[in-house]
């Protein structure tokens, strides 16, 4: 799904269902519970000291510790870290806000914070950013080597206010704001494994942005309550709905995008995941807003194309005599480029191509954008 698109769309008066059914073909709208536990790995590899513990704090309200008696009053904080005396262990420590030692015990290498009022919020100290505040579970995980992990576990329409106003801005229409609301929640519930390892999602864009409550918008809260539990199905299985930013008036096939280094194709077609054009009945993009709607790059000759591809291995054919930018896809985007030199030929993905350009491109030229790209303007 075009996130720029789903707002033209949007502003064109479609709803989102509608929006919906165009990115994602044959797919139809089923249901799950709103309180499907997720998983979502905000810290790892943090390295524990005593002087600088693996932290969290309970914010506006007391909280507990499992296994721990008692429960701990709001500004305390539980710290967890890996002692070596007089043998290896785990150790938690629970310290007031004013610093002083609440308790001190040896524990396992997990140890669950939990909430214990329904104000009550965590606060992960030891995450080095702004957006460190979350509803739910922290569950600290330490390692062998000593380091911790932080998953925080929550629900599902939990978890979505920490994600739809960070992925689309919550001033956009209410109808866009559903549809991403269904994709990110399809998009997640795809991904869950309670079974097995210790965390279902990143926070981060390996998976989708989360910022925990620091993220949360009431217009967004509104477009996840509208569309409570709604997510897309293909058959009996809840799609991946990817999303990103544009596309440029049209979205592409999954099977031309997901390619090996040299192009070749790695991945079935996916029967949800079709290409097709993205424009308005006259003929205007419905990505038209997006600051990167249009683009292009500077003029090159060939030699300045040779000493650009020429300093990365995967690219290097010498002295350029040609570039084959004939293999796209539905979308005119490129799947792989050939380029012909003094040196031979070599065939690599297209995002190789635009990754090996933007990094040895002056930085004062325009960036090459996306992979939908020729040596003359596309319409």
């Amino acid at each position: 799904m075009s996130q720029y698109g789903a707002r033209g769309r949007a502003l064109a008066g479609q709803t989102a269902p509608e929006i919906l059914a165009h990115y994602f073909e044959n797919t139809t709208l089923g249901s799950v519970a709103t309180t499907t536990p997720v998983r979502i790995l905000v810290l790892a590899g943090f390295a524990s000291t005593a002087a600088n513990p693996a932290k969290v704090i309970g914010l506006t309200g007391t909280w507990t510790v499992d296994g721990i008696p008692g429960t701990w009053p709001a500004g305390a904080s539980a710290r967890l870290v890996r002692v070596t005396s007089p043998t290896p262990a785990w150790q938690l420590r629970i310290v007031s806000s004013s610093g002083k030692l609440l308790l001190r015990t040896r524990t396992g290498s997990s140890v669950r914070i939990r909430p214990a009022t329904k104000s009550t919020r965590l606060q992960l100290w030891s995450k080095p950013s702004q957006y460190d505040t979350y509803r739910g579970t922290i569950r600290l995980v330490g390692s062998s080597t000593g380091t911790v992990s932080a998953v925080n576990e929550t629900t599902l329409d939990l978890y979505l206010r920490g994600v739809v106003a960070v992925e689309m801005p919550a001033s956009w229409p209410i109808e866009a704001l559903k549809a991403q609301t269904i994709a990110a929640r399809s998009y997640a519930v795809a991904r869950l494994h309670p079974k097995t390892g210790s965390w279902d999602v990143r926070d981060d864009t390996s998976a989708q942005v989360y910022r925990g409550t620091l993220g949360e918008s009431t217009r967004a809260t509104t477009a996840i309550l509208a569309t409570s539990g709604q997510v897309l199905k293909s058959g009996s299985h809840i799609v991946t709905a990817m999303f990103h930013s544009a596309d440029g008036g049209a979205t592409e096939n999954n099977e031309n995008v997901y390619v090996s280094a040299t192009g070749g194709f790695v991945s079935p077609p996916v029967s949800y995941l079709r290409g097709s054009a993205d424009r308005a009945p006259d003929g205007r993009s419905y990505d038209a807003t997006s600051p990167h709607a249009t683009w292009q790059t500077a003029a090159y000759t060939l030699d300045q194309l040779s000493a650009v591809f020429d300093a990365d291995p995967r690219t290097n054919v010498g002295t350029i005599t040609t570039l084959d930018l004939t293999r796209v896809g539905v979308s005119g985007r490129l799947i792989s480029v050939t380029l012909t030199g003094s040196l031979g030929h070599l065939t690599v993905s297209s995002e190789i191509f635009r990754a090996v350009f933007n990094t040895y491109t002056p930085a004062t030229d325009p960036y090459m954008w996306s992979t939908l790209v020729a040596t003359a303007p596309i319409p």
